[in-house]
């Protein structure tokens, strides 16, 4: 069928979050090639000492902070396009950025322990190895039509370019990997099991649990299609049941971790730094519990959580304290002098302190409640502590698509909260349907309204409400995340900030 101007782009496609979202995870898939093509310069010239790892850290960072932009940017178009009122699925194209995000975050923590202790040599080449081929790996996912997937290009004959590549980085890296095997070995062993590079060590090893995990649900429908014949897929109930509990326990661990000592941890002193945030931990399950919070992970979620926040901030306490103390200056005047001076560490701990607040918005997902009704103009309807009611309807044309909308006044306990306009549209080009949802987000909560159908005759509209608690919290985690990125990646090189 001739169409004189085109089809148009795709109407999930016309919206802001897709003029940034590729461009942000384009960027994050890229830049791992630096830090990449500097170990493979390392293996092959012999020169394996830190100067690769101080000269790329700046660009891991980087690339680090953009692939993570470019996931929470690509939550947030799910969020307010698709219509479904959630914002991560377990898509495979979603998971093909998430698990690079995964090995590259483990790589961040584990490079860490060789630059302090001359460990880990091997394990980090092979960190940034993977995770510059997942990158790759992540690239044939959306590109090769082998999945079905919202996100995903249709089928091209480019698919096995980007296995052949992957085969020629495994084959090369290996062979540079046994190569320098033996100048690989670590300069000190692990002296203890309650120490800093224990703990980054089973950080790493909860990172790439959680990557196979997401792996092997992301490919399972493959080998099934490939030996048997079916597709058989697997869906998020998969993906939660796994990774949420090992999520949490990842998430305590990031509490801990700043109590442990190199080398060993004096087991006393450990316990006693221990005593504060435990007590405030206990005293909240009790305060949640009483208040209604009894879902197990939601609840613990919610309570290592606020163990996690009470160290970060012990933390930065102590460091003030400190500078007041010594240097005679104010509470602010420390605060920024204590930052500016050890920005890899504190920036470290700003991050975590985004990484918190992010959990703190998934424990919403529980509590989701959701309404599926039809109203006439003048009829309202009660979810929770929400009344919608239907004032008027419009339908109309605009450039390139038709519009059907509602007017629907949003109130809490008698008081108006604002005024909701989903829309339903028809783009004329490629004859597609698309949904356009309006929601009123605060700290607390989500109001989200779908126009399903809207009825010409008489105004009857099909409506879908969603009541999302706390998803405020994760789009703010993220920005913390993105700025405590900024401010580790603003030392100089070849500092020694502890």
């Amino acid at each position: 069928v001739f169409v004189e101007d085109g089809r148009g782009l795709n109407p999930l496609l016309q919206n802001l979050g897709m003029a940034i979202h590729p461009p942000l995870l384009y960027i994050g898939f890229i830049g791992f090639v630096i830090p990449f093509a500097y170990a493979i310069a390392a293996l092959y010239t012999g020169r394996l000492d830190n100067l690769w790892l101080q000269t790329t850290r700046k660009w891991t960072l980087f690339t680090w902070m953009f692939l993570t932009a470019g996931i929470v940017v690509g939550m947030l178009w799910a969020y307010v396009e698709l219509g479904w009122g959630g914002y991560w699925a377990w898509d495979p194209v979603e998971n093909s950025s998430l698990i690079p995000w995964l090995t590259g975050t483990a790589y961040l923590h584990s490079v860490i322990i060789q630059e302090k202790r001359g460990m880990l040599k091997i394990w980090n080449m092979i960190l940034i190895l993977l995770t510059f081929t997942l990158t790759i790996w992540g690239t044939f996912i959306t590109r090769s039509g082998l999945i079905s997937s919202v996100h995903s290009f249709a089928n091209s004959g480019i698919g096995p370019i980007f296995v052949n590549f992957m085969l020629v980085i495994i084959i090369i890296s290996t062979i540079l990997l046994l190569k320098n095997y033996k100048k690989l070995k670590s300069e000190n062993q692990l002296e203890s099991p309650i120490s800093r590079e224990s703990s980054f060590l089973l950080n790493n090893i909860i990172f790439l649990g959680i990557a196979f995990a997401t792996m092997w649900g992301t490919i399972f429908p493959m080998i099934t299609e490939a030996v048997r014949g079916v597709k058989i897929t697997v869906g998020p109930p998969f993906f939660n049941q796994i990774n949420v509990p090992v999520g949490i326990f990842l998430l305590a661990l990031m509490g801990i971790t700043p109590l442990f000592a190199w080398k060993t941890t004096n087991l006393k002193r450990f316990l006693k730094q221990l005593m504060l945030p435990f007590s405030l931990s206990i005293l909240s399950l009790i305060i949640l519990y009483l208040m209604g919070l009894k879902k197990f992970f939601p609840l613990t979620t919610a309570v290592i959580s606020i163990f996690v926040i009470v160290i970060l901030f012990s933390e930065f306490y102590k460091g003030i304290r400190t500078r007041m103390r010594l240097k005679s200056e104010n509470a602010v005047q420390a605060l920024v002098n204590l930052i500016s001076r050890n920005k890899r560490r504190y920036g470290g701990y700003i991050v975590h302190f985004g990484v918190v607040l992010m959990f703190i918005g998934f424990i919403g997902s529980a509590f989701n409640q959701e309404m599926e009704t039809a109203l006439k103009p003048g009829e309202s309807v009660k979810i929770g502590n929400y009344q919608f009611s239907y004032n008027n309807y419009h339908i109309f044309d605009r450039v390139n698509h038709n519009v059907k909308t509602i007017s629907m006044n949003v109130s809490r306990g008698g008081k108006l909260l604002g005024e909701l306009n989903p829309e339903k549209r028809f783009y004329f080009a490629s004859k597609q349907p698309n949904t356009n949802i309006d929601f009123i987000s605060n700290v607390k909560e989500d109001v989200y309204l779908v126009l399903a159908d809207l009825r010409e005759k008489d105004g009857m509209a099909s409506i879908k409400i969603l009541i999302n608690p706390l998803v405020l919290w994760i789009w703010l985690g993220s920005l913390v995340m993105i700025i405590g990125t900024l401010v580790a990646m603003s030392t100089k090189l070849h500092t020694k900030e502890s």
